[in-house]
């Protein structure tokens, strides 16, 4: 089984920094694509930011300037660094990842954390 679980939320001051992490564990053959999404009370699902593998990150033009989304491959983590957040920030934040499993069939799925949660609220 592959799973993916988030931790480093929490309640921070506006202005203040969060850094989100994601552990991807089980038996992976190739991670094609992670991101994070954010759902706010009320809201839909939103795109924070989102990376193929080999290739340049996409940012939400909320996040751009403020967010960064890394990895560290050989650990199968992912993280999301938050800076200068603020109130509209506050949400259930997901990881995601487009992957191969090694159990599952030979095409690429969809999996997702169960959500970690940010308020910004001073």
């Amino acid at each position: 089984q592959v799973h993916l679980v988030e931790s480093g939320g929490g309640l921070v001051q506006p202005g203040g920094s969060l850094q989100l992490s994601c552990a991807v564990s089980g038996r992976i053959f190739s991670i094609l694509a992670v991101g994070w999404y954010r759902q706010a009370p009320g809201k839909q699902r939103e795109l924070v930011a989102s990376q193929t593998t080999g290739r340049s990150t996409n940012y939400a033009d909320s996040a751009k300037g403020r967010f960064t989304l890394f990895r560290d491959n050989a650990k199968n983590l992912l993280f999301l660094q938050m800076n200068s957040l603020k109130p509209e920030d506050t949400a259930v934040y997901y990881c995601y990842s487009f992957l191969i499993n090694a159990d599952g069939p030979q095409s690429p799925e969809d999996y997702w954390g169960q959500g970690t949660q940010v308020t910004v609220s001073s």
